[in-house]
């Protein structure tokens, strides 16, 4: 999917730490702890979050690619120590262990246990559930947190709130107060709509279940031209959806107006462009419903993502599933867990973006340093302007 940034993570939801690496990034980019850290407690806010987030304070601990402050432009790494690991140095031992371990093997309908546990042959959900976690997610915030440092150096914005939770849905128009996002429980802007959606929650946990809903992700800031309409796997829509899709228990992505535009007519759908009166602030949109897209490309307008979170699969109230040995009827398998992971979605939902986006930065103004980088930008935005102009 990344053409200039190779990202990886590893690491189990209960082992030792998370690790992630990050490959391709610039010499000279101010990054520090600190920063990653802000990103990182944000991803653990959020109303109806579980225990495991009164255990955890996560930290990325950087670990090569930064002197003095900066990027060396050398592969990044860092690691995120698992807290709770103390009370799973049995479970989750890498060394062998004469006792007797307990296997999980009921299935849980709606996680990768089934899937998981048949491609590879095991009889322990537990080999399966582990890394299939939204606990891998400190991970990606993390590299995100890097990614997102790049876009601002060259003043690119990147936010996110939630539209909906459990059937409620927040009512936005007009410019977002981020602030009141970022304050907000459920990360809504509409304070009505947020005290309803506490309340799905609370009704969900009370039943013992779970809850989805809808984020919006927004880029503001960004050049035209990033991405390409030359083939398919360089289309910016198709790198995003797919850095979305990926996020866990998502089920749905769109890239502007999406499926609303599908019952309107063209007339209603495209973003007319105005004539040009400012060179320095060209091609202005009178709308933005294509989200900041357009045949592959940024269009220079808000990029606007929204992604489906549907209710988490591990239920306090299990629901009827299959033994993994026997085939017989159970109860699904029950872990400490959220009721809703919409309000964290955000953050990660960010950071997914984050990284597709500074990796079609790169690939357009590519350079080692910042300073080259620099040079290639200024120098592109001086030629995206009416020809006489």
């Amino acid at each position: 999917m990344f053409n200039r940034i190779r990202f990886l993570t590893a690491g189990e939801s209960h082992g030792q730490s998370l690790t992630v690496l990050l490959d391709g990034l610039p010499a000279g980019l101010s990054l520090s702890e600190s920063y990653i850290g802000q990103q990182m407690s944000r991803r653990q806010l959020g109303y109806g979050r579980g225990g495991r987030q009164l255990i955890e304070k996560d930290w990325a601990l950087i670990t090569s690619g930064v002197r003095h402050g900066f990027t060396l432009g050398s592969p990044i790494s860092m690691s995120i120590e698992n807290k709770d690991w103390v009370n799973w140095t049995k479970v989750m031992s890498i060394s062998k262990i004469d006792e007797e371990i307990k296997r999980v093997t009921r299935l849980r309908p709606g996680h990768a246990d089934l899937p998981g546990t048949m491609k590879y042959g095991y009889d322990d959900v537990r080999n399966v559930l582990e890394r299939a976690s939204a606990r891998e997610t400190a991970a990606r915030v993390a590299g995100g947190a890097v990614a997102r440092r790049l876009l601002e150096h060259f003043g690119v914005e990147i936010n996110s709130h939630s539209l909906s939770i459990g059937g409620v849905w927040a009512s936005v128009s007009g410019p977002i107060d981020w602030a009141i996002v970022e304050k907000s429980p459920v990360r809504c802007v509409d304070e009505k709509a947020g005290k309803q959606m506490m309340m799905a929650i609370d009704d969900a946990k009370e039943m013992g279940d779970t809850v989805g809903g809808v984020v919006e992700v927004v880029a503001e800031g960004l050049p035209i031209g990033l991405g390409s309409h030359v083939q398919w796997d360089q289309k910016i829509d198709g790198r995003i959806a797919q850095a979305l899709m990926s996020i866990h228990a998502t089920k749905a992505v769109s890239i502007g107006d999406g499926w609303e535009s599908v019952n309107r007519r063209g007339s209603q759908v495209h973003d007319v462009i105005e004539p040009v009166k400012d060179p320095t602030n060209s091609w202005i949109r009178k709308t933005n419903r294509s989200g900041g897209t357009e045949g592959g490309m940024t269009t220079g307008s808000a990029l606007v993502a929204r992604f489906a979170i549907k209710p988490i699969s591990t239920l306090k109230n299990p629901l009827p599933s299959v033994d993994l040995d026997s085939g017989d009827l159970v109860q699904a398998h029950y872990e400490r867990s959220d009721v809703c992971q919409v309000p964290p979605a955000g953050v990660i939902g960010e950071a997914m973006l984050s990284l597709v986006l500074a990796d079609a930065f790169l690939e357009k103004f590519g350079g080692d340093s910042i300073a080259e980088i620099s040079r290639n930008f200024e120098g592109y935005q001086k030629t995206v302007r009416p020809r006489n102009m």
